[in-house]
């Protein structure tokens, strides 16, 4: 008898280690399967800025710092003339979700721009990628030229339907949807709907053509392009950076 329980335990101790082994084949066989169905990309996650370099650079131009979990922009004091140091992402995109976090000085501006084409013969990113705008509305002038210029606005033509924005040196969460397939687009601040804008049709020219864009040669042409990061002379700070492809 003792015989017979002693060979019972011993079975049940060698199921048991095998349904562990089981187990944990099974969970990390999960994990695996979520990592490969999820459908956000990364741009930047805290640790490092290797999916963004400077427009029409190589690298991270050096105003650009890693600090605290965030892409950082200090203006330099000193710097030449007429330079400037806007990021884009080293890949393109169509149509995304794009999530991000920024942060901007008193009195600053900068903005989040989609479907630039960086060629030699446009020599900022603006001119050929729509704008988000990043702005302290409180302080920066740029708010006072009408509300297609204040913070969350597709810039100079379509404006936020509210003010939504927490006070310079805080943290916002912005969410931009680019869908050419459905032929709109909208931002999200802060967990509100504030704009809605049509894309790659009629009411796009035509709302481009009311702007201050009307007839430049390559604004919003492409439907593939690289997202950027303003430089606009201004301390701005940008974090959490991720986008999904739709």
């Amino acid at each position: 008898m003792l015989l017979l329980l002693g060979a019972a335990c011993k079975e049940k101790a060698k199921g048991d280690k095998k349904k562990t082994r089981q187990d944990a084949q099974m969970q990390q066989a999960s994990e695996e399967t979520g990592a490969m169905t999820d459908p956000w990309e990364v741009l930047f996650d805290g640790t490092s800025m290797d999916a963004w370099k400077g427009y029409r650079m190589a690298e991270i131009p050096s105003p650009w710092k890693l600090e605290d979990g965030a892409m950082v922009f200090y203006p330099p004091e000193n710097g030449p003339e007429g330079e400037s140091y806007n990021l884009v992402s080293r890949k393109t995109y169509g149509s995304f979700v794009l999530s991000l976090e920024w942060k901007i000085s008193e009195g600053g501006n900068s903005g989040i721009f989609w479907g630039i084409v960086e060629d030699p013969k446009y020599g900022q990113p603006y001119e050929t990628g729509p704008e988000i705008q990043v702005l302290d509305n409180k302080r920066h002038p740029d708010a006072a030229n009408g509300d297609t210029h204040q913070a969350g606005a597709l810039y100079d033509m379509v404006a936020p339907r509210s003010d939504v924005t927490k006070p310079a040196g805080e943290w916002n969460l912005c969410e931009i949807t680019v869908d050419y397939e459905s032929e709109k687009g909208k931002v999200v601040l802060n967990g509100a709907e504030i704009v809605s804008f049509p894309l790659g049709n009629e009411a796009w020219d035509a709302m481009v053509a009311a702007s201050k864009f009307k007839g430049w040669e390559g604004f919003g042409k492409s439907r593939t392009g690289k997202i950027g990061l303003q430089d606009h002379g201004d301390m701005v700070a940008y974090r959490n950076i991720k986008i999904k492809s739709l």
